[in-house]
């Protein structure tokens, strides 16, 4: 595997290890400061596209950040990748779930920032990504969710003739209702709950409708400031028939949601 040699080769694994001059995470949200967000990023098995994906986290021109790396459980170069970057890249282990959710919620409960946002490790962000975003919690206080526009490209290891016969059709570019365009409030996680690692690959859908259906205030930034790659092993390919099975029983559920709170119908008499 090819690592960076210009990378220090120290682990950082504790997320408090990281020195931000002894500041509690009181006063890195305080109003003295600029507030640190936490990025959080969710891997397994991403060793051929992670040391990109934490390269564009690491060149955002927003500071202070911090890198939370959430490894379910890796059998390939992953858990290298992620040491090779030393201290900026904090390492934390999730083996007993390797689902993204699962991993998101982890960084989660490590983040000390009181904003938090989130890439998979396959996928890139611009970098003035958390500055645009970052500029618009200021402009707008009652803001509590930043989304942008994503960009699919094809990965450049995917030959032409594939992506052919691989028939995929989607748009270029798209709103982002996607974990990795989001920049949140962190306290939107915790008066809401983080993601519902029992909603399977349909946690992410579920998410959206749950903050908008509990009035979450979210603005959608017309700017693409990611880049969603697209290549063979992609989730969304893999998975495709699980995928459609839990998407499926997200919406009955929210049907029986919606009519439990309407109540039972009202007769015509």
């Amino acid at each position: 595997m090819n690592v960076n040699s210009s990378r220090s080769a120290a682990p950082a694994e504790d997320p408090r290890g990281l020195d931000f001059h002894g500041a509690s995470r009181q006063d890195l949200g305080s109003s003295r400061m600029t507030p640190l967000i936490s990025c959080i990023v969710p891997v397994l098995n991403a060793e051929r596209y992670l040391a990109e994906t934490i390269d564009s986290i690491l060149a955002q021109t927003y500071r202070p950040i911090e890198v939370l790396v959430v490894d379910g459980g890796s059998t390939d170069g992953t858990v290298e990748v992620i040491r090779s970057f030393g201290a900026p890249v904090m390492h934390l282990h999730n083996p007993e779930n390797p689902a993204a959710a699962s991993g998101r919620n982890l960084g989660l409960a490590a983040a000390r920032g009181p904003f938090v946002a989130f890439l998979d490790g396959d996928d890139l962000w611009l970098p003035g990504k958390l500055a645009a975003q970052m500029a618009r919690f200021e402009a707008r206080p009652d803001l509590e969710v930043s989304l942008t526009h994503l960009e699919n490209f094809w990965s450049p290891d995917v030959a032409p003739d594939d992506r052919w016969f691989r028939g995929d059709r989607r748009p270029t570019i798209v709103p982002g209702y996607s974990p990795v365009t989001v920049l949140a409030r962190r306290d939107v996680f915790d008066r809401h709950g983080p993601w519902d690692v029992s909603q399977g690959y349909a946690a992410n859908s579920e998410w959206f409708v749950r903050i908008r259906a509990m009035g979450v205030t979210i603005e959608l930034l017309p700017d693409a400031f990611v880049r969603r790659r697209l290549h063979a092993a992609n989730v969304s390919r893999v998975q495709a028939s699980t995928i459609y099975d839990d998407h499926f029983r997200l919406v009955q559920s929210s049907l029986d949601r919606r009519r439990a709170m309407a109540g039972p119908p009202k007769g015509n008499g």
